[in-house]
């Protein structure tokens, strides 16, 4: 299979092309020429199949003509070393918990399988110099993808995040590992991170001297298997005997997740609709009531991770729908809170349930809540653990949150990052510097 970029202005690459690169050369994100329809005998026995026969599967029906079935069935295996349980948590809504990886948050199982996708698309090109993966995060995409590549042999990676704007713990889980991973501590915002990675990527001199990728949801192989546990949650429904249509409500803030949930329903997944659940970032929302996109500079929200002023995949849910309002509107409803209103669920929730959710998670709740009609059994993901979010969950709850030993063990290592401007000339000096 072919990719394409959603600019339209660069050739079509091949998997292994499109993984290395990242972004294509005309700064599009690269998009499959097709999205393959899985039988219908496959969803009428999904609920017989566990989470890692149904990934292979999935995985199969993205990437099965461009890597050996046995080798992608390998890679997507050793990915998924660890569950995703559905948890029903009130009437007709159920928790996705998609925390129970490495670094306790969802985007393990992309950095993960990124990685291993990585390393195969380096040996298929033979090419021996090393890949440096450029990645931005807000919090827990850099904890996921630091730990994810960690001694993977060719590759190096540079996290980039906002001073003083991700939590104590998510901060350990990428600046304590070292070897082949560095930290960049920027005076900015998410939105600067990013601004970063992708004047890197736009510029000639630097491209001439590295070979540059990014483990954002920007990477074919990083967002499209998030569409694993959306297959994984329906067949788990089944088992329960559950009916109903179902509708899943995402926290969104860069639009990756989502986007993979809206693939697997092109693949047949029988999901009647999403909802994208924004914090004060609402872009996506606005877009949706006004049918223009505007994006703008970002606030700090304590639901960080969802921070964002100009959600990458937001050009690949129009690559989708053919720039279609009416159509995504269809498929996709879309709410926002601001913190007092996360802060209240969290509480209410707890109070009412004893189920803790923590901020990104209190987000998909309430995006239920508001948009679930009769008939309708909903999802929300629960992306990353509470411990995660000591400092804003326990002041809610008013008591102690145990922290995992996973956790806990991140917390005893010793911070190493640098600290940069969010000016790119200081950024570039800084892998200049590395490269002599």
């Amino acid at each position: 299979m072919k990719y394409y970029s959603t600019n339209h202005n660069s050739a079509n690459a091949t998997l292994s092309d499109a993984i290395i690169k990242g972004l294509a050369p005309d700064k599009g994100l690269y998009m499959p020429e097709k999205i393959n329809v899985l039988p219908e005998r496959f969803f009428a026995d999904i609920d017989k199949l566990s989470f890692q026969e149904i990934a292979c599967r999935v995985a199969g029906a993205f990437f099965g003509e461009d890597i050996p079935q046995n080798e992608l069935d390998r890679i997507t295996i050793d990915t998924l070393n660890f569950d995703a349980p559905l948890i029903k948590v009130a009437e007709n809504i159920y928790s996705l918990e998609l925390f129970h990886g490495p670094t306790l948050a969802f985007k393990d199982f992309g950095a993960r399988f990124m990685a291993r996708m990585l390393a195969w698309s380096i040996h298929q090109s033979g090419d021996k110099e090393h890949v440096t993966v450029l990645v931005a995060t807000s919090g827990d995409t850099g904890s996921a993808v630091a730990n994810g590549f960690l001694g993977i042999d060719g590759v190096d990676v540079i996290v980039l995040y906002p001073k003083g704007k991700v939590s104590e713990i998510q901060e350990k889980q990428f600046t304590t590992l070292g070897r082949n991973i560095a930290a960049l501590e920027v005076d900015g915002t998410f939105d600067d991170c990013q601004h970063l990675v992708k004047s890197a990527f736009m510029d000639v001199e630097l491209n001439k001297k590295f070979k540059l990728t990014s483990a954002n949801s920007i990477n074919v192989a990083r967002f499209l298997p998030q569409a694993f546990y959306y297959f994984h949650a329906y067949a788990q429904l089944r088992r329960s005997g559950v009916e109903g249509d179902v509708v899943v409500s995402v926290p969104s803030g860069n639009f990756g997740n989502i986007t993979a949930g809206l693939f697997g329903k092109r693949m047949g997944l029988p999901i009647k609709r999403f909802i994208a659940a924004n914090n004060r970032n609402d872009i996506f929302l606005q877009y949706i009531r006004t049918g223009v996109y505007a994006p703008r500079p970002s606030v700090a929200t304590m639901a960080n991770a969802m921070d964002v002023g100009d959600p990458s995949n937001f050009a690949r849910v129009l690559a989708l729908y053919d720039n279609d309002i009416a159509r995504i509107r269809a498929d996709i409803e879309a709410f926002a809170y601001d913190d007092a209103q996360i802060a209240e669920c969290i509480a209410r929730v707890y109070k009412a349930t004893g189920y803790l959710l923590e901020p990104h998670g209190a987000c998909g709740y309430m995006g239920l809540e508001n948009g679930l009609r009769k008939n309708e059994t909903g999802i929300f993901l629960e992306t990353a653990h509470p411990a995660k979010f000591l400092d804003r969950v326990e002041p809610i709850i008013g008591s102690k949150v145990m922290i995992p030993d996973k956790l806990q063990k991140f917390m005893e290592g010793g911070k190493q990052s640098i600290e940069i401007s969010s000016d790119f000339a200081d950024f570039k000096a800084f892998l200049n510097d590395r490269k002599r």
